[in-house]
């Protein structure tokens, strides 16, 4: 199957969450393997089918109830991993979804700063 570009405008955070899928003809479990503000990807044995509209639930920690992307596009598909470029995505939701990659990009902002820091030297 030739691919076609496809480029990304947000940050991917590799996360694993776990899902559930669905679009004409398939439902799915899965996990998510990374998530950006504008989609994600997803780990499953189940075959979708590139071009398809796809609902995502995804199970964040310590949350309930899942985040729905009520709307997704299949961008892409290799393998036994898909990506979903979100389309529609409820208010609520899209609040949720920040909230947990803000905590995510502060994450990763702490880890490069503390890899950043230069050691003091010790005079003696």
């Amino acid at each position: 199957m030739a691919s076609s570009h496809y480029s990304r405008t947000y940050h991917r955070f590799p996360l694993r969450y776990p899902v559930i899928y669905g679009g004409a003809p398939f439902l799915g479990e899965g996990i998510l393997n990374n998530l950006s503000l504008m989609g994600c990807s997803i780990l499953s044995d189940r075959a979708v089918l590139c071009g398809s509209h796809v609902r995502v639930s995804v199970l964040l920690p310590n949350q309930n109830p899942t985040v729905s992307i009520e709307l997704g596009t299949i961008k892409w598909v290799r393998s036994n991993e898909f990506g979903v470029e979100f389309i529609s995505l409820p208010l609520e939701a899209r609040k949720r979804l920040n909230n947990a990659l803000r905590g995510e990009l502060i994450k990763l902002l702490q880890g490069r700063s503390v890899r950043n820091e230069v050691p003091e030297c010790s005079i003696g």
